[in-house]
């Protein structure tokens, strides 16, 4: 389903509640689409009407900006050293999402005074007030930034493949999570799937294991399928549910985003996601 074909029924959806909402985007391993998944979602999410900054969290291997085909000349690293204000370094993708690069930089935060902390702190939350949305692309897999990253958010879409390898990273990656009591919103995405039957088991075998070992419940998100579009729009810097928007995978993040609109994402909580962040490196 094209986009502008879900913009109406994404914009009731999300207008029902203000209050900024975080999504953070994770896998247990890399190479499983995950930084795909983020911007595509973003970008569905704001042209169904909301208001959506992406946030790249990945401080390994960032590349939402080749993804998106944008110029990254400074990152939240040089805000935090003073060097640029965060207006300076935001830059407008498509369907007005406000990206927000280098956020590794936000590890310097154990360095700043509680002046420059606070300062930036307000900066930052003028970003969120701005948003009714906040799409953070963490790194993969199960290290402290990862956790600091997903922990802080209202919800995180874990993303994995029906691979063995992925299924089990998406595990460690849920435990460690259910294991730091993490109170928000986990889901679960299944990406690259040949078909609604292969997702729908690796979905059932994740979560079941995850109820029975855990006793945590795991929701399902829905899946991707492989499509051959996803790939070409990459070789073409351009995000696949603008260049093939009528493609099954994008049907399927059209879906996603509707799935999340209507109800299953938690509300924002009061002190801010970006606030509850600069408390991991306070």
């Amino acid at each position: 389903m094209a986009i502008e074909d879900q913009a109406g029924k994404l914009r009731r959806l999300m207008h029902q509640a203000r209050r900024t909402r975080t999504i953070a985007v994770a896998s247990g391993k890399g190479g499983v689409g995950k930084s795909n998944v983020a911007l595509n979602l973003a970008i569905l999410l704001s042209a169904g009407g909301s208001r959506v900054a992406l946030v790249d969290a990945d401080m390994g291997l960032a590349n939402i900006d080749v993804l998106a085909d944008v110029e990254v000349r400074a990152n939240l690293s040089h805000v935090i050293g003073g060097l640029r204000r965060l207006e300076e370094i935001v830059l407008d993708l498509p369907s007005g999402v406000q990206f927000v690069p280098g956020a590794n930089g936000l590890a310097k935060l154990a360095h700043l005074s509680e002046f420059q902390r606070t300062a930036l702190i307000r900066q930052l939350g003028a970003l969120e007030a701005d948003n009714d949305v906040i799409v953070i692309d963490t790194g993969a897999g199960i290290g402290p930034d990862v956790l600091q990253f997903a922990a802080s958010a209202d919800n995180v879409l874990a993303v994995t493949t029906p691979e063995p390898t992925a299924i089990t990273d998406a595990y460690a990656l849920i435990k460690v999570l259910h294991h730091s009591g993490y109170p928000g919103h986990l889901s679960l995405l299944v990406n690259l799937a040949v078909d609604r039957h292969e997702a729908r088991t690796t979905f059932q075998r994740l979560s079941g294991v995850a109820r029975q070992f855990l006793g945590t419940t795991v929701y399902d998100a829905g899946y991707v399928l492989v499509d051959p579009k996803v790939r070409e729009a990459v070789r073409r810097r351009e995000p696949f549910v603008l260049a093939y928007p009528r493609c099954p995978a994008s049907r399927c993040m059209a879906a996603l985003a509707t799935k999340l609109s209507a109800g299953g994402m938690l509300v924002g909580r009061e002190d801010g996601f970006f606030r509850r962040v600069a408390n991991w490196f306070a």
